[in-house]
């Protein structure tokens, strides 16, 4: 059946259930109506490219599950198109609700047409980091049209959401200016924009021509992914003049693009100490008018490189628990290298980790049934089951058989004198004893 609407906003508005919120709505035990009247007003978004075909569509914002995205692409250093999907692969296998795309080196569209063409999870976009190599031109002699060309691109290719660094325009340069920072600016994105803006005296152009890009997403059902440019790189970098100037920007521009009925999500930190978090994660939601948060981290402490993983999960629970609803993982090689298969595998399941915890703190429906389940196989020391339910269940069979107990009823830890074996055994009216055992 033809569509007689462009986005699932202008659907929303217009009363209409599309087949992707019927999707997402069954996956989040929610009434279909009732999803509907949040993507009408915004709160939550369904990104969803037309020209994506094998996707299966996934809500971001309230009442949804956390979801997670990761990270991968092709660079200059790192060419091999065949390891990177090799990460896609995994990222599906392990339930990665997005997945961005970041490639910056060649010829991208070879990669991202694949991606596109395989992968049930979302895909993401960051225009800016291919305009070089898809203009084949030096950053200086790209015009503001030019990168109205590389998003359209995207969008044709089925991209279902993009970070558009739209924020960071000449006022939010100022505050960042005049408040100095010990990392100045660490967004890829918004450190080209900011030497573009410099070099040419220009206005940000995704600023000065954001009713333009806004007619392109809206055209292939393309959300925007407003970003932060002015993200803190380290945590003494957190809650200054810069980055909330920068959001201030955000929110007015979120309103702009729920007029044109497209839809919206909005980046945020960054390093940031774990006390300063939900503060954040609070005023967001208020500047940016409940619009969807998409944060990377935040990461809590600067000196773990090499176990970053750790440090972004801690934040990212706490996030997520104070109102954030989308997790871009980190991996342990975050601050050293492009991430190998092991690294997405760690960030995937520390992302996972954070966005399930916060899912049970927050109450999301049936977020607690499998852990429920969980309980259950333990109290049979059920091992089989425990490992059919873990999210690595691998991992963990491995580890129970590196070093196998004697009685399959417990494990090498406390063997015979496992508490739950102990309490079973009572409350089944036997005996308990261990010396007479053999």
């Amino acid at each position: 059946m033809e569509r007689n609407y462009k986005t699932q906003m202008q659907a929303a508005k217009m009363g209409i259930v599309t087949p992707e919120m019927e999707i997402v709505a069954k996956k989040e035990y929610m009434e279909p109506e009732v999803l509907r009247e949040l993507v009408a007003k915004g709160t939550v978004a369904i990104p969803a490219n037309v020209n994506h075909r094998s996707l299966s569509p996934e809500g971001i914002g309230s009442g949804m599950r956390t979801k997670i995205n990761v990270n991968l692409g092709i660079s200059g250093d790192a060419k091999d198109y065949g390891l990177e999907m090799q990460k896609v692969d995994m990222a599906i296998k392990f339930g990665a609700e997005a997945i961005m795309d970041l490639s910056n080196y060649g010829k991208t569209n070879t990669f991202r047409k694949e991606l596109v063409a395989k992968s049930p999870a979302m895909i993401g976009t960051v225009p800016m980091y291919d305009a070089i190599g898809y203009l084949e031109k030096d950053l200086l002699e790209i015009t503001a049209k030019d990168f109205l060309k590389v998003v359209e691109a995207h969008a044709k290719e089925g991209v279902d959401f993009m970070t558009i660094h739209a924020g960071i325009n000449k006022r939010c340069i100022e505050a960042f200016k005049r408040d100095k920072r010990k990392m100045n600016i660490v967004s890829r994105g918004g450190s080209l924009l900011f030497a573009w803006i410099e070099m040419t005296g220009n206005e940000n152009p995704f600023y000065e021509y954001y009713d333009e890009v806004l007619d392109i997403l809206r055209e292939y059902d393309v959300t925007i992914s407003l970003g932060d440019a002015l993200r803190p790189g380290c945590i003494d970098d957190s809650s200054d003049a810069g980055q909330i100037a920068e959001l201030i920007e955000l929110g007015a521009l979120t309103e702009r693009a729920w007029a044109k009925d497209v839809q919206v999500m909005v980046e945020g930190p960054g390093h940031m100490a774990m006390n300063e978090i939900e503060a954040n994660m609070k005023l967001q939601k208020r500047i940016c008018h409940n619009a969807p948060f998409y944060v990377l981290g935040p990461i809590v402490t600067d000196i773990f490189p090499g176990y970053d993983h750790i440090t972004s999960a801690i934040g990212g629970a706490i996030a997520a628990a104070s109102g954030a609803d989308f997790l871009c993982y980190v991996t342990p090689a975050e601050h050293l290298r492009l991430p190998d298969a092991d690294d997405v595998k760690e960030g995937i399941i520390a992302s996972k980790i954070a966005a399930h915890a916060a899912d049970i703190a927050k109450g999301i429906p049936h977020a607690r049934d499998i852990d429920n389940k969980m309980a259950e196989a333990r109290h049979k020391l059920d091992w089989e089951k425990m490992f059919e339910i873990a999210v690595d269940g691998e991992k963990a069979r491995t580890y129970f058989e590196q070093t196998p107990p004697k009685d399959r009823h417990s494990c090498s830890m406390c063997g015979k004198m496992c508490a739950v074996r102990t309490t079973n055994m009572i409350l089944e009216g036997k005996k308990v004893t261990f010396c007479s055992e053999k």
